[in-house]
């Protein structure tokens, strides 16, 4: 299922301005990684009902003099095999310059759909200028302006078009779906060992059915009686030299292994513990409604005193606030110790995940929880809840209806959240409530 929206052009025609008007500024990941991944965006974005991660590769190119050769061979090739929508972007004030035309070169070879996009019309006089840009060959053309935000709603119209609706939500055959774990994390966390170590076995592998792309391998497995599928996103490759690339390539990978799996089981590696870029694809999961297990490797390499794994575990549940009630596993893909406990977990998770409450059932707890602590009255208005009911899908959603919906607090969400997190298992599973109007 793809929706990666990929802004790619030269350094300095407003990709960054640009993305962020089109996630309206709300990054849904942390913004800047210090270290070699410099800044590293990418978001996620809702336009007529259709959701799509966008990516802007502005962070990626080096600012030397062979900036072609650093910009397109690789960064821009493998945002072209990744991404399913290109956006060109270019300056209408500079006109089309010589790096333009390389990377038009190199876009128009490509198979998907590539929009031109002018930045910076935003005058009668840079209409007519813009039109120089048709020269480059592409039938897509869209003058913009990311300061203002004009013509972005003719952009947000054109990528709709070639963005899948997402169906598994409600799909009738979820039974009968198998559950998909996704192994992510940083690079040299562990991930092809983890994996190996698990496929070790071969009287546990079914077969090996080739993922949608070259390297994400979706392996059908049995283990404990229960069959998943397992997505590896290790495979990187090999002409990828370049650092950059790789740290811009398994981000790639992991946003899409994110979007098509169920449970995403997060590698760290133990003797760095949880960073910035662990707290992103933390992130970037609970904005997509996937349970999440967090597999600590390399427990083997760390010095054991009495309660070491309490007090790693509490420094971690501490970094995950809000989302706090998540199982944390320490393993070593090495030794294997504990990954087939990782692997437990994670579908234990999956049935939190697609836990059904009767409305009945719901009903009684709800009223039990709000008569313990009933909403506080804002501006005078008391707020009466009078019902509750899980709404269909694939991940749990409740939705109270209410005399006030508007007034009900974050916080007041939030207790509710934790009262049912005590009363059922949704552990590692985000939970989203919505407050209606009776």
């Amino acid at each position: 299922m793809g929706n990666i929206v990929a802004i790619v052009g030269r350094p300095n025609v407003g990709k960054s301005t640009l993305f962020n008007r089109l996630t309206g500024g709300r990054i849904a990941i942390v913004d800047d990684f210090s270290g070699v991944t410099r800044d590293r965006h990418y978001g996620k974005t809702e336009w007529n009902g259709k959701e799509f991660n966008i990516i802007d590769t502005g962070g990626y190119v080096v600012g030397s003099d062979d900036i072609f050769e650093a910009a397109i061979r690789s960064q821009v090739k493998i945002a072209i095999d990744e991404a399913d929508v290109l956006l060109f972007m270019v300056d209408v004030a500079s006109g089309i310059t010589d790096l333009d035309t390389e990377f038009a070169n190199v876009l128009r070879k490509s198979k998907k759909p590539v929009c031109v996009v002018v930045n910076k019309v935003d005058n009668t006089d840079r209409q007519y200028e813009a039109a120089e840009f048709w020269g480059l060959g592409f039938k897509s053309l869209f003058n913009i302006s990311s300061m203002t935000g004009s013509g972005t709603g003719e952009l947000l119209d054109e990528i709709a078009k070639h963005i899948e609706t997402e169906t598994t939500e409600n799909s009738d055959t979820e039974k009968a779906e198998l559950p998909k774990i996704a192994v992510v994390g940083r690079p040299n966390v562990g991930k092809s060992s983890l994996v190996n170590a698990l496929l070790g076995e071969d009287r546990n592998i079914v077969t090996d059915i080739a993922g949608t792309t070259r390297d994400t391998i979706h392996s059908h497995y049995k283990l404990f009686e229960k069959e998943f599928l397992l997505i590896d996103t290790a495979g990187i490759r090999k002409k990828a030299k370049v650092h950059e690339d790789i740290e811009f390539y398994s981000v790639m990978r992991s946003i899409k292994a994110i979007e098509n799996c169920d449970i995403v089981l997060l590698l760290i590696d133990a003797t760095v513990g949880i960073d910035a870029q662990d707290m992103s694809l933390v992130q970037l999961a609970i904005n997509n409604n996937k349970g999440l297990v967090i597999l600590v490797n390399k427990w083997d390499l760390i010095e054991k005193q009495t309660k070491t794994a309490n007090e790693y575990e509490k420094i971690i549940k501490e970094k995950l606030k809000p989302f706090s009630d998540v199982p944390i596993v320490f393993a070593s893909a090495l030794t294997k110790q504990r990954i087939f406990k990782a692997i437990e977990v994670a579908l234990e998770v999956y049935d939190n995940k697609t836990r059904k409450i009767k409305t009945k059932e719901l009903n009684d707890v709800s009223q039990e929880i709000i008569a313990a602590y009933p909403p506080p009255a804002i501006k005078g208005k008391f707020i009466k809840i009078k019902y509750a009911t899980q709404l269909p899908g694939r991940s749990p959603k409740f939705a109270f209806f209410c005399n006030h919906p508007q007034y009900v607090s974050e916080s007041y969400k939030r207790y509710l959240e934790n009262r049912l997190r005590e009363r059922y298992s949704f552990c590692g599973v985000p939970i989203m409530i919505f407050f209606r109007k009776k």
